[in-house]
């Protein structure tokens, strides 16, 4: 079962939520938060799998209270939810450790798929901001410095599978492209995940970028 913790100012937004996923044999929903520091406590209280922030909230915003929440749960997977498909807030929960993004105005169904895309440990992204947001938020904030150091440690197989997981594909998709099996891709991916000290795919998309191994505009 997935627990999960809906984190909206908006009564109504968190109420359809909790009818949609509490509907769901394998999601329950274990709590709300109206603001942030709401949500930090009761994270803290429950240890969710998946938290649903909203990235404009009183008291603390869903940016903060994704930092502190992750600070002190790294076991805990974010999905940011946003009305704007480039919002500053939302390059933000990159760095604050967000494993994805979904507009507010996306399916309902698609709220469901990804809890539990989310909560399996990968990425997730909204079609409409994937490349785009990440693309434009390492071309302005990023250093490709920083990001070469990173990836000076992996070999070149390794290098090649960050390319791939940055297209964001899975690791049966790597492992197709590859010709080698998929537990080979997923030791791959692993070992990738650990030299660079990333949590995650979302993590490891922005090194991709941030080392120029990806360009933004264009595809990966």
């Amino acid at each position: 079962m997935i627990s999960v913790v809906i984190a909206d100012d908006q009564t109504m937004v968190r109420q359809s939520f909790r009818a949609v996923l509490d509907a769901q044999h394998d999601i329950q929903v274990v709590g709300e938060a109206a603001d942030g520091n709401a949500a930090v406590v009761l994270c803290a209280e429950l240890e969710p799998d998946v938290v649903l922030m909203d990235v404009r909230m009183p008291e603390l915003d869903g940016l903060e209270a994704t930092r502190r929440i992750l600070a002190g749960h790294r076991e805990v997977r974010v999905l940011i939810l946003t009305t704007f498909d480039i919002d500053e807030y939302v390059f933000g929960g990159l760095r604050a450790g967000a494993s994805g993004f979904l507009l507010k105005d996306s399916p309902l169904d698609d709220l469901v798929t990804a809890v539990r895309v989310v909560s399996a440990g990968n990425a997730l992204f909204a079609p409409t901001i994937t490349r785009r947001l990440i693309g434009e938020f390492t071309r302005t904030h990023a250093s490709v410095h920083a990001g070469r150091a990173l990836v000076a440690e992996l070999t070149a197989r390794e290098t090649e599978v960050l390319r791939l997981v940055a297209r964001g594909l899975s690791n049966a998709e790597i492992a197709e492209a590859l010709v080698i099996v998929e537990q080979t891709a997923k030791s791959h991916v692993s070992r990738v995940f650990a030299k660079l000290g990333v949590r995650d795919r979302a993590q490891a998309v922005m090194v991709a970028y941030e080392a120029g191994l990806v360009v933004p505009g264009t595809t990966p």
